[in-house]
């Protein structure tokens, strides 16, 4: 009998590879996992590839992209490492990163939605919503649905949401936050967004052939903050990087929902260090959730 270590922890500044060290799966995987090249996207890349899954790395940065696919290739040993570009702010290129998709690759077995940023400041886009909420829900939502026909049977898709969820407020008549704008309340929005979709996902698809589920990684020491933090956000982001997690233990849960038989067909769930929790009350509102869908559906039609 293979042993199985997947409930084993990783201590502090262990990296994945150090520790997870399950045998090379007979049913090797097709992994799309965005936001690869830095945090818990790389970390979660790595660990899967060093398990033997096939991997479709996305990053906006070209070169930065191909350095972390081949990095992966040299400390894993797996060549079947790949990566395609995608800016998670320009809807037309989450539209062409699916067809690439879709064209040059089988049908996925996973697809983890795991790109995410933090706007200190409000940038308005040209698609009716500020920036936060256009990179964290709304490309993940549509580069969701366009790959919801390029799922194999019994796919997994996985959302990696935030413990701020709870903290979110979704008024949908200002999703560009015009009276007042706070980076933390935008993520906390955007990540109560993402449970939302996720429950509403799962009811739409009704008969289980793709299971979805939501995920708390913990406070993570990542880059997610982004330009024009001013003082304030400097302020949030060393005291985040005091208390945090490193990005490999934060990727655990990650890698968990993808590749665990312990969750085969376990769907609409939201998970905290491997266990299924109860996620904020209005994250179960099932008439916002509707209503966030035909939104979003809206914003996203014509991109």
């Amino acid at each position: 009998m293979q042993e199985d270590l997947s409930n084993q922890k990783p201590g502090p500044g262990v990296h994945l590879n150090e520790w997870i060290r399950k045998p090379t799966p007979m049913n090797k995987k097709l992994i799309l996992i965005t936001g690869a090249t830095a945090g818990i996207g790389e970390a979660a890349a790595c660990a899967l590839a060093a398990q033997g899954h096939k991997l479709i790395l996305v990053g906006r940065n070209p070169q930065k992209t191909e350095k972390v696919a081949g990095q992966i290739r040299t400390q894993t040993g797996n060549q079947a490492i790949h990566f395609l570009i995608a800016d998670f702010s320009d809807l037309r290129q989450i539209r062409q990163l699916a067809e690439q998709v879709k064209t040059q690759f089988p049908k996925l077995d996973v697809l983890i939605n795991n790109a995410g940023a933090v706007f200190m400041r409000r940038y308005k886009t040209k698609y009716g919503v500020e920036k936060t909420f256009l990179v964290n829900h709304l490309a993940p939502f549509l580069l969701t649905n366009l790959l919801l026909d390029h799922l194999q049977e019994h796919a997994r898709i996985v959302n990696v949401s935030s413990g701020t969820h709870p903290n979110g407020q979704l008024d949908l008549n200002d999703l560009n936050f015009e009276h007042f704008y706070f980076g933390i309340s935008a993520y906390a929005r955007s990540k109560l967004a993402n449970v939302l979709f996720t429950y509403e996902l799962v009811r739409r698809l009704g008969n289980q052939r793709v299971t979805v589920n939501a995920l708390h990684p913990g406070r993570i020491g990542t880059d997610i903050f982004k330009a024009d933090l001013g003082i304030l956000g400097l302020l949030v982001k060393r005291i985040v990087s005091r208390i945090a997690l490193t990005p490999e233990q934060g990727a655990d849960n990650t890698i968990f929902l993808a590749t665990s038989a312990e969750v085969e067909g376990v769907t609409g769930k939201y998970f905290v260090k491997r266990e299924a929790v109860t996620s904020s009350p209005l994250s179960y509102d099932k008439d916002l959730a509707k209503r966030l869908w035909e939104v979003s559906e809206k914003l996203t039609a014509t991109q």
